[in-house]
């Protein structure tokens, strides 16, 4: 190893462990396999998942179960987008009402016509809506969201409150944010994430901006560290908690055509 390298040491009880889920297949992802402008459209305003995207859902949901991850999860912070919202839900959501116990639920049967029926907030971690996680600002509608009331009306047990206006301020139609602003979102984001009291904390949020704030950390360790810190955002770590199946490939469509652009020019 670099004798130059100086990794950092952190004692236990001062450490996090952060669970971060790349949001599942949605219909940008499909129109924009296809073509890349379709990422262009308003038809894709806000996109919902696909059929296969609730499939990714259930199967993630069913691992999580089964490596315990369900009972250790103190938190769930996710990006206010629907397909965010709906994977997060799908995932970490509770069962169904039993004894009649009256509780919002986390989602509304067929939100963001998921077809799904209605998911319970029983037995599960609370649910926190941030803006600083969501996907690389501005340009393509599909990374646009709407107003939080409405999504209060979808979302019922997902906390809100730290999201200050309700409608979106933060998306600009002509402007794609830049790496370094995303990157420092993203540092932003890890910091206020430290306030929180919670240990053990999932994160749903999107391929663009997990790929920029990854990137940001490793420096001071050793480089196959670093690599796999930021391939994937899995690396090959056999851990049991890693999820190693129907993932869609690659970053979010408008993320991959921006890097791809740069590669070209350079």
């Amino acid at each position: 190893m670099d004798a130059t390298i100086t990794p950092g040491l952190y004692p236990l009880h001062r450490c996090k462990t952060l669970h971060l889920v790349r949001h599942a297949q949605g219909v940008h992802n499909v129109a924009g396999e296809k073509d890349p402008a379709a990422c262009s459209s308003e038809e894709y305003f806000d996109a919902h998942l696909t059929p296969l995207g609730w499939q990714q859902v259930d199967n993630l949901r069913k691992h999580v179960h089964e490596t315990g991850l369900s009972k250790k999860v103190d938190l769930v912070i996710v990006s206010p987008l629907l397909r965010t919202m709906q994977t997060a839900v799908g995932v970490f959501g509770g069962e169904g009402y039993k004894n009649g116990i009256d509780v919002p639920p986390l989602m509304v049967a067929n939100a963001g016509e998921s077809g799904r029926p209605e998911i319970s907030s029983l037995n599960c971690p609370p649910f926190v809506a941030f803006e600083l996680c969501r996907e690389i600002l501005g340009g393509h509608p599909c990374d646009r969201r709407k107003g939080i009331s409405e999504y209060q009306t979808l979302f019922p047990a997902i906390d809100f409150s730290l999201i200050e206006s309700d409608n979106d301020v933060l998306w600009v139609a002509d402007t794609l944010e830049r790496d370094e602003d995303a990157v420092a979102r993203g540092k932003q984001f890890l910091n206020w994430l430290w306030t929180r009291k919670e240990k053990e904390i999932a994160v749903v949020s999107h391929g663009g901006f997990l790929h920029h704030t990854l990137s940001a950390f490793g420096h001071d360790c050793h480089p196959s560290m670093k690599t796999e810190l930021c391939k994937d955002m899995m690396g090959s770590d056999p851990a049991t908690t890693n999820y190693p199946g129907k993932i869609p490939s690659g970053l979010d469509l408008p993320s991959a055509e921006k890097l791809a652009d740069e590669g070209n020019a350079n």
